[in-house]
């Protein structure tokens, strides 16, 4: 299916969602935008109702990746080894597929792209690593990483996001933090080309510079080849930081723009098991362009439970004029 009528049905889809509910009235805040979080961005609703289930006896959580899937469904990646499917109205899981490295063992998942012949790359940030799995998991290939990114890259700081540009040409995966040596504000961005066999091989690296305490926690591309960057940080007693940034690239670097600090979103209702400075907000890791309705591009957002009873798997429907 190609990529236009993937996102206008995944759109449809997560328009008529019913597990997605808004708490409370749809008022308008100050600027006239009915939930604005800022000019920019506002959120439509939230949904908890995949907060601590099973699916076929796997756990519905750890979720660090969306993308939109075939079949009317979402793929939504844990960082576990498993990506489920969601079905593209409702949310709620219809298939299970568990994911290993080339010994069997566990990934540490991060990233997630479905590509246009429907199969998955997947990004690890334990090597760092970016693999090709079939339909029902089995390793097709394996991205060439250089060198300097697995030898100098903070244990569990590598690919966290992973994107593919419009055109299915250039996959781009986002480092979590600096490597070692690098400023301690600046992360690096891999880029692979696509050749004419299909498979990529590296391309340029860009630098992104991400505010203090913060890394980057998801890219994701917008129609016009930019970057949505979510970039997160966490303080023990007052909770997450999550702010959503417009990223464009000039020379080897990309610059960026704040559409929202998703602090000033109004909560919806939400409810923290932790201390949050709002309480709609958690550890927000996952995030997909759904498609374009009245102008602006609806974004899907999830929050990583880590298993952890005092954190809460929160999906976000959220929508955003560039």
């Amino acid at each position: 299916m190609r990529l236009r009528t993937l996102l206008a049905t995944a759109t449809a889809a997560l328009a008529a969602a019913t597990c997605l509910t808004a708490a409370g009235p749809a008022g308008a805040q100050p600027n006239g935008t009915p939930h604005a979080c800022s000019p920019s961005v506002s959120v439509d609703r939230f949904s908890d109702a995949l907060d601590k289930t099973t699916y076929d006896g796997a756990y519905v959580g750890n979720l660090s990746a969306l993308a939109p899937d075939r079949h009317r469904t979402v793929a939504a990646l844990s960082d576990r080894s498993a990506l489920f499917r969601l079905d593209a109205r409702t949310l709620r899981p219809e298939g299970v597929t568990p994911l290993a490295d080339e010994n069997g063992a566990a990934l540490d998942a991060e990233g997630l792209v479905v590509d246009r012949d429907g199969t998955y790359l997947v990004s690890s940030e334990t090597e760092p690593t970016v693999r090709r799995y079939s339909r029902d998991g089995k390793i097709l290939d394996r991205l060439p990483v250089p060198e300097e990114l697995r030898t100098r890259a903070r244990a569990n700081g590598t690919f966290e996001g992973l994107t593919l540009l419009p055109g299915g040409r250039t996959l781009i995966a986002s480092m979590e933090y600096p490597l070692t040596g690098d400023p301690g504000d600046r992360v690096r961005l891999q880029s692979w080309r696509r050749t004419a066999h299909g498979d990529f091989r590296p391309g340029a690296q860009y630098t992104y510079r991400t505010d203090p305490g913060h890394g980057v926690s998801e890219v994701t591309a917008t129609p016009d080849g930019r970057l949505l960057v979510l970039e997160r940080g966490f303080t023990s007693g007052v909770g997450n930081t999550v702010r959503l940034y417009l990223a464009d690239r000039h020379g080897t670097a990309y610059d960026k723009t704040l559409l929202a600090d998703l602090a000033d979103c109004p909560s919806l209702g939400a409810t923290a098991k932790q201390p949050q400075v709002n309480p709609l907000l958690d550890n927000i890791e996952g995030m997909t362009v759904t498609g374009r309705s009245k102008g602006r591009l609806n974004l899907l957002l999830v929050s990583d439970d880590n298993q952890n009873e005092n954190q809460t798997t929160r999906l976000y429907a959220l929508r955003v004029r560039l």
